[in-house]
């Protein structure tokens, strides 16, 4: 690695004149402060500070137009070009929407339709190419050499890094008994931002990365003080999917964050469930990540004022309804059922009545295809159901089971 120092990739400063720059563009987002995840983990109190209500859903419109709004005109005349897994790409196609700036998105296969359909509402061109994002990358940088477009990149930029920090600035406003922060890592623009504000602010504040287990490239380039590429990336969190740092995030990183942990695609699941159903708001998966740090336990924040950063809320809402269905289950709040009914339909009234006579909430009830295995005279189905805890889950499967119409065949339950 180089000798730079995170000092000459950005300062408090270039953070401050970012925050002049986009100050009338994006919106001062709030911090929410949340009992339920202070208990959960322990901490003294624990702030939300939700940029999935930013402009377009996520923090990525700091960067993009703080950038953006530096350029050439020249430069602004030709258009410019950016690689993205989806939030990135709506930063730049906004900025270039309120710039007059032409923008063109390369985007990979795994960018939620959602994501794709709001680039393309801002005007910007969208090109799907690569099974990951590195070939999305690789694919948008020759296409900039080829049509002469600047490349604004999601994270590697001093002037991405600069905007993304002023969501460190306003922490520093919002929550001045502030002890640690907790932020998601892709490609380390986010934290990079925010370490920098923070730790020339006060060296004191902790700031803490977070990982998906399938995508861990941090902690070990940190360890080995260079940048490891990993070569697959195996998560639902899209957003923070990057499969390495580069050398501008990696510098601050090196110097100014304390620890980054990983979390599974399972707890980031029930960290979701838990912000829709607690805190009233919607969240990726990316989003969830520094939260269900907490309630993993993968970072010690007893007795200390904790912000965790919830960066984006750009979901498909099925993939959403279907993580939370799995938070459910994982909180031993939800059971899938596999029930051998009598006299289809009539006989399915039974598992309703009986259910709903129970206090369960029935989700989902649906046919299935008859196996072998399936008695002949009985109709299968699945059901899924919500309760408040295992114990009146199982009481409820155990209702079913007994009446004579119907038998259950096999459940899971957390």
């Amino acid at each position: 690695m180089s000798d730079r120092k995170a000092l000459d990739i950005v300062t408090a400063d270039a953070v401050a004149a970012a925050h002049d720059r986009i100050e009338a563009i994006v919106h001062r987002t709030p911090v929410d402060s949340s009992t339920t995840f202070a208990d959960m983990s322990g901490a003294s109190s624990v702030g939300l500070k939700l940029e999935n209500m930013q402009r377009t859903g996520s923090f990525k419109i700091r960067g993009a137009y703080n950038t953006m709004a530096q350029l050439s005109e020249q430069t602004k005349d030709r258009g410019v070009i950016a690689s993205s897994a989806g939030n990135h790409a709506q930063g730049v196609a906004l900025a270039g929407d309120i710039l007059g700036i032409d923008t063109t998105i390369v985007v990979p296969e795994v960018t939620p339709a959602a994501k794709i359909e709001a680039t393309r509402g801002y005007g910007a061109e969208v090109i799907v190419e690569g099974k990951i994002y590195e070939h999305s990358y690789e694919y948008a940088l020759e296409l900039a050499e080829e049509m002469e477009l600047e490349f604004i990149h999601p994270f590697n930029d001093e002037g991405v890094i600069a905007g993304q920090g002023t969501v460190g600035k306003e922490l520093i406003e919002q929550y001045p008994t502030l002890d640690t922060v907790v932020v998601s890592i892709g490609g380390g623009g986010l934290i990079s931002g925010i370490a920098t504000v923070l730790k020339q602010h006060d060296p004191s504040i902790r700031v803490i990365g977070v990982q998906p287990a399938g995508a861990y490239h941090a902690k070990p380039s940190l360890k080995r003080d260079e940048i490891r590429e990993l070569s697959e990336i195996d998560t639902v969190a899209e957003g923070i999917a990057d499969t390495r740092l580069l050398e501008k995030t990696f510098t601050v990183i090196r110097e100014y964050v304390d620890d980054v942990v990983s979390v599974s695609d399972l707890e980031m699941s029930v960290a979701l469930t838990l912000l829709a159903e607690r805190a009233k708001t919607v969240v990726e998966t990316a989003g969830a990540a520094p939260v269900a740090a907490l309630l993993s336990d993968a970072v010690d924040v007893r007795g200390e004022h904790v912000a965790a950063v919830v960066s984006g809320g750009n979901v498909n809402l099925t993939e959403h309804g279907e993580l939370t269905r799995t938070g459910l289950m994982h909180l031993g709040r939800y059971a899938e059922v596999e029930i051998a009914v009598d006299n289809w339909p009539t006989g399915v009234s039974a598992v309703t009545t009986t259910t709903e006579s129970q206090g369960a909430e029935l989700d989902v009830l649906e046919r299935t295809r008859r196996t072998a295995q399936d008695d002949p005279n009985r109709t299968p189905i699945r059901v899924g159901i919500e309760g408040s805890g295992t114990e009146h889950l199982q009481s409820v499967i155990d209702a079913l089971d007994s009446l004579d119409e119907l038998s259950v065949t096999s459940h899971t339950l957390a």
